[in-house]
């Protein structure tokens, strides 16, 4: 076939690049958040939107919506809080394509009062993060957030710990709520591709013919977030969360600037994220008030399928770097 033939009939990029379901949610400010308590600057948060926009992302997810009477206002960024002034302040009106996300965490947010009608505020999309325990308050959550006019999505986190009984109920369960998505949430960064295309096909069956589609958000423990994620877009997953340079508490997430390049799609931009990443995240990082990414120790709490935060601790004590301590520590050697 003559080569101007060929370059007609086949598309710029790899085939997964031209599924139009495909959608990417930066979590950056969300995520990131966790490691300074959600202080970022006014001008690095304007700088993430701007980054968004440029490079095609479909939705940012700017923060959460915490009840102020769970935690103390004053130990916290606005980010942590997402108020309307806060947001307009940064996002004006929106006027762009870019959806606004926020995360309400189940029995940690006053929803009722704080997450206002959709015509109130420029917030587009509320993600409702739940563990298993919570979900009866999480499809209250899913439910009210509906009504006020937002499109819901829901991650159940820490999916690793979850008995596959108590899965297959809660997928039921999500299958008939007002969501757009179900998020597989690897909180600890446990697992391996091999399980990430199980559990794929298993949130995918869940949902058949609902209309609702599933999504990931991987960390980084083991080095894996963006392998997994690939390999739940590969299965059938066609919402992706990421963030720039991956920024994320502990050892972070799938990085945009990875996914951007593996997509090769027109509809996305990598350079504006390269640009931001050396603007800002290089500053940042040679600041040293800020760590994200793999570490050791992260890598054993993954390996041990345990919540980072005993890792976060030990990088913030006297020895960071002792990590057969850390490892005696885990495995209860000491």
């Amino acid at each position: 076939m003559p080569q101007t033939e060929q370059s007609e009939l086949t598309p710029k990029g790899t085939w997964l690049s031209y599924r139009p379901e495909i959608k990417i949610l930066d979590c950056t400010i969300r995520d990131g958040g966790l490691i300074n308590d959600h202080q970022f600057e006014d001008g690095f948060v304007k700088a993430v939107y701007n980054t968004c926009v440029a490079s095609g992302v479909d939705t940012m997810e700017i923060g959460y919506k915490t009840d102020r009477k769970i935690v103390a206002p004053s130990q916290f960024g606005d980010w942590k809080f997402c108020d309307e002034d806060a947001l307009r302040r940064i996002l004006d009106d929106n006027p762009t394509d870019l959806k606004i996300s926020i995360m309400a965490d189940a029995e940690r947010t006053d929803y009722k009062n704080d997450i206002l009608p959709k015509d109130k505020s420029v917030i587009d999309i509320v993600r409702v993060a739940t563990y298993i325990h919570q979900i009866p308050t999480a499809l209250d959550m899913v439910k009210d957030a509906h009504d006020k006019g937002y499109k819901v999505g829901i991650n159940l986190m820490a999916v690793t710990t979850v008995q596959e009984r108590e899965l297959d109920e809660a997928l039921q369960l999500f299958a008939k709520a007002p969501v757009y998505g179900v998020f597989i949430v690897d909180s600890f960064g446990a697992y391996y591709s091999e399980q990430i295309h199980a559990v794929t096909k298993k949130y995918l069956a869940a949902v058949k013919g609902t209309g609702i589609e599933v999504g990931i958000h991987a960390h980084n423990n083991q080095m894996l977030a963006y392998a997994n994620t690939l390999e739940a877009l590969i299965t059938g997953a066609n919402h992706l969360d990421a963030t720039i340079n991956g920024m994320g508490r502990g050892a972070g997430n799938c990085p945009l600037e990875l996914l951007l390049g593996f997509l090769k799609n027109p509809k996305f931009n990598l350079r504006p994220v390269l640009e931001c990443i050396r603007d800002y995240f290089v500053p940042l990082e040679k600041q040293g008030d800020m760590e994200w990414g793999y570490r050791i120790p992260y890598m054993i709490t993954g390996q041990l399928n345990q919540h980072p935060r005993s890792a976060i601790k030990a990088r913030a004590s006297e020895n960071p770097d002792d990590y057969v301590a850390f490892y005696d520590h885990m495995i209860g050697a000491e």
